[in-house]
């Protein structure tokens, strides 16, 4: 058995957590062995994204269901600052707390189109491993290839081997409630009873 010396950062809006945000960072786990844990970390409320939910809620959903697995932790590093933390700061900050360990940032795809644009991209690429999951129908190898720094830093990128195949997002769940649909099944129960008894995404 390899050495458990990696912990990977996982950011998200979380809004709310599903069922496919944990079983993605389960996946890692079962592939990689030598990833010790997975630390979710939702973005701050600052983050310019519609419809955010406010930090104490995405923050108590996560942590319920992360209390519950030993290999799972939530941070709550991005939330606490007067502004959204850029990547590259969020990654200085989990190397400062785990020292002896390798830290690999998790992303999809898309967001590794977008990569080179992001502030201190080289660094981010050259100091951190990118775990990355292939979306829709992008090829990470394309994608690669076509831009110059990622070429330059591709042995720090390593794409996911499997796909994790799921027909919904948070944006799905989250037009469900609104619609009085049941989405019980489609996030931890937790969750579930979380949203149902705080009255939450209903407008």
């Amino acid at each position: 058995m390899k050495k458990q010396d990696t912990v990977v950062v996982f950011g998200g809006s979380f809004n709310p957590p599903i069922n496919s945000h944990f079983g993605i960072a389960q996946q890692v786990l079962n592939e990689y062995e030598q990833v010790e844990k997975i630390i979710f970390i939702p973005v701050n409320k600052k983050y310019e994204k519609d419809g955010l939910l406010e930090n104490e809620h995405r923050y108590n959903m996560l942590k319920l269901i992360t209390d519950k697995n030993e290999n799972f932790t939530v941070s709550n590093i991005d939330m606490n600052g007067s502004r959204s933390l850029y990547t590259i700061e969020t990654l200085e900050e989990i190397q400062k707390r785990y020292k002896d360990k390798q830290i690999w940032f998790l992303i999809g795809s898309d967001n590794l189109k977008e990569l080179h644009t992001w502030k201190r991209a080289e660094e981010l690429v050259s100091k951190y491993k990118v775990l990355v999951m292939e979306r829709n129908k992008d090829n990470i190898e394309e994608i690669i290839v076509k831009n110059e720094l990622l070429n330059c830093y591709k042995e720090n990128i390593i794409k996911l081997n499997e796909e994790i195949r799921s027909n919904y997002s948070s944006t799905y769940v989250r037009s469900q409630i609104k619609k009085q649909k049941s989405v019980r099944y489609l996030m931890p129960e937790e969750v579930y009873e979380y949203i149902k008894i705080n009255n939450l995404y209903i407008e």
